[in-house]
């Protein structure tokens, strides 16, 4: 099967319908690698079934897990209490989540192991997860550059440390968790900021026990070692970075309602929705309920007349992956948006700053670069650009959704990335009336 070169897509049509968010990229790497360390069978409903979470699923089984895809998104994990050393190198491909968390997971069972990943991930810093963990006594041996992959793992007696974050990283946070329910002694990561907490919840409900001390804008996270996990059901509700696709569309394209079902409303992952609100945008939220210890509900996006706003730099934690899509969004609205505190976004996939910034400049926005972050002010945006995505799904997902409301069709190349993360985002797109060819 030959995958198209590029991506184009031409201002049209309203768009309009309702549709469901694939399930979110992070429950579902947790939900099968807590399922792995788990003993006993874990129900999975709803998982994402892109590239990274799939790599997930192969690393689960090479670490000793029954991992069984019972179709439509159902899938059962049966854990056998921990891992066993795997048969050959763990090949995490482009998901940065999946390996770090696996990293944590097995840094706390007597194995080795090798992880490995694609280009990009080979070019990903690994350091602030791997020396934490070797803090608590695994040990790396690193075939290139220390700190990035390959690199091989040797686990198990591993001693509980006190962290404290400089910046708030769930995957940090979350390595370290997942290697003190094997360590002597009792974990604790103190965050500056919150990041999310998916991974406190499913731990919860795996029968972990896990006490967060609220410190006003940050918090502090304990586990006792030598804890095991059981397996359970999870519900993986709808992704809001994936939502915030659609959703934005639904904002800029003249006359557009669009309607995503079922998305996680976790109050650490609604960044951009708040952020959208203060822009003046006309999102709704409807049908509030609970799924697999998550709020999730209905949003709607109904074309508006946005405003440029300073996002609040402590706002970065919570919707980190949020701003390609911002930007894109910033670009229609009247005035400035100034996103400063984001360095991070320089470590992602790619350096999402300068990608973002490049590609908004050729479809004739103006923004301003700087080292930790960058401003776009808005007006028309005449579009009728090819951009260059570095193989990034989100800025390829962010370039198509500005190409809807631009005045000419935009292009992005290396759009079989976006499967990654989002698979059926063009058929999605497509069926809510956007013309992408």
């Amino acid at each position: 099967m030959t995958h198209p070169a590029h991506l184009t897509a031409r201002p049209g049509a309203p768009l309009r319908g309702t549709v469901r968010a694939p399930g979110d990229k992070s429950i579902s790497h947790r939900s099968m690698i807590l399922g792995a360390m788990a003993s006993g069978v874990t129900g999975i409903d709803g998982l994402l079934e892109g590239d990274d979470v799939l790599a997930t699923a192969r690393a689960a089984e090479a670490f000793g897990a029954t991992v069984e895809n019972l179709g439509g998104g159902r899938w059962r994990v049966t854990g056998q209490g921990g891992f066993r050393t795997p048969a050959s190198v763990i090949d995490c491909g482009n998901a940065g989540t999946g390996v770090r968390l696996l990293m944590g997971a097995a840094a706390g069972y007597p194995i080795t192991a090798t992880f490995d990943g694609d280009a990009s991930l080979r070019g990903r810093p690994m350091g602030r997860v791997t020396d934490p963990l070797a803090r608590m006594g695994a040990r790396f041996d690193w075939s290139g550059r220390p700190d990035l992959l390959p690199a091989t793992l040797t686990g198990g007696t591993l001693s509980a440390i006190d962290h404290v974050q400089t910046v708030a990283s769930a995957q940090v946070k979350s390595a370290i968790l997942l290697a003190g329910l094997n360590a002597v002694g009792t974990t604790s990561v103190t965050e500056p900021e919150r990041s999310r907490d998916h991974t406190e919840r499913m731990l919860r409900a795996f029968g972990a026990v896990v006490d967060v001390e609220d410190k006003g804008e940050g918090w502090v996270i304990r586990l006792r070692g030598g804890q095991s996990l059981t397996g359970t059901a999870v519900s993986v509700p709808g992704d809001p970075s994936s939502a915030a696709f659609p959703l934005a569309a639904g904002l800029i394209v003249p006359g557009s309602a669009v309607m995503v079902e079922g998305v996680m409303l976790n109050p650490l992952r609604t960044g951009l929705f708040d952020t959208w609100i203060e822009m003046g945008a006309d999102l709704t939220i409807a049908n509030r309920r609970v799924s697999g210890g998550e709020d999730v509900g209905d949003i709607t996006a109904r074309h508006s007349v946005l405003k440029g706003v300073v996002v609040p730099e402590s706002r970065a934690a919570s919707m980190i992956d949020e701003y390609p899509i911002l930007a894109a969004t910033a670009a229609f609205a009247d005035g400035t948006t100034v996103m400063r505190g984001v360095g991070e976004m320089r470590v992602k996939e790619s350096d999402r700053i300068r990608l973002m910034v490049d590609g908004l400049r050729a479809c004739g926005v103006a923004v301003e670069e700087e080292p930790e972050g960058f401003l776009v002010t808005g007006g028309p945006v005449p579009g009728g650009a090819t951009v260059h995505t570095a193989h990034d799904h989100r800025i390829a997902m962010s370039h198509i959704v500005l190409g809807l409301a631009a005045g000419r069709a935009v292009t992005v190349d290396e759009p079989d990335m976006i499967a990654t993360s989002f698979p059926g985002f063009v058929e999605m797109m497509r069926g809510l009336g956007g013309d992408l060819s």
